[in-house]
């Protein structure tokens, strides 16, 4: 079965549009933890737009008391510290997450919108990730479903890629899908291959997800902006419980 990671980035957002903690962060993980999701995911990023370091802080002292829960951060290593963003490095190294997943995003991009170009970054990655690594911390790489691509994440020393569902999620209903499905498909067989683990997300959502999850060995799942929209329409739990009817 793929494990279902809940992203509350966008609880964050909300809560980030008025002064004090309403809603509260923790009361939204601990009811994904009460109905049994595997992993809890979050993307600081320096600019706070929603998830604060001091959300990393508290969510890991409550993941990290749960035996059947991962926590996975996410964001871009060569960021600098910002005010109190410290790194992502650096908030890794503070709270250990089960999973750090390394993204190249910008702080002028909207959300996550590729993969690494390893040809360009992957020298520079390296001994980030032998760092996370050392730390007892699985490291996943943000990756487009390019085939040369995936083969130099697995050089660079990845525990897992995880691969950008964008163009899939956006193909839905398309001509397009077939193929782009395909793309994905094939990079995930090659990733299992060369020994890395397969994640994705990005845009998936309950009429799209029940496709991508046939990839075989597909291990994880994030979700986050559908499932607070579905939220808004069905209710948090229903909502859950839907996500892990399709991944069941």
């Amino acid at each position: 079965m793929t494990a279902l990671s809940i992203n509350l980035n966008k609880i964050a957002l909300i809560r980030n549009s008025r002064e004090g903690n309403y809603p509260n962060i923790m009361d939204f993980a601990n009811t994904c933890i009460d109905c049994g999701v595997d992993g809890i995911t979050v993307h600081p990023r320096p600019d706070q737009r929603h998830i604060r370091p001091d959300d990393v802080r508290q969510l890991a002292e409550l993941v990290t008391s749960m035996d059947q829960v991962e926590f996975n951060i996410e964001g871009n290593p060569f960021a600098e510290p910002c005010g109190e963003y410290p790194g992502l490095v650096a908030l890794v190294e503070e709270t250990l997450p089960e999973q750090c997943t390394l993204v190249p995003d910008s702080d002028s991009q909207l959300t996550s919108d590729h993969g690494f170009d390893l040809s360009q970054q992957g020298e520079q990655l390296v001994p980030i990730i032998d760092h996370i690594k050392s730390m007892g911390v699985r490291v996943s790489l943000f990756m487009d479903p390019d085939l040369e691509q995936i083969k130099l994440a697995a050089k660079v020393g990845a525990d897992r890629i995880e691969l950008y569902t964008g163009p899939f999620a956006a193909a839905w209903g398309t001509d397009n899908l077939d193929a782009i499905f395909a793309q994905h498909l094939q990079a995930a067989e090659l990733a299992t291959s060369l020994g890395l683990g397969v994640n994705a997300g990005h845009d998936l959502n309950l009429e799209n997800l029940a496709k991508f999850a046939s990839i075989p060995n597909l291990l994880e799942v994030s979700i986050g902006h559908a499932f607070t929209v579905d939220s808004l329409n069905m209710g948090m739990i229903p909502a859950l419980r839907a996500y892990q009817t399709l991944l069941a």
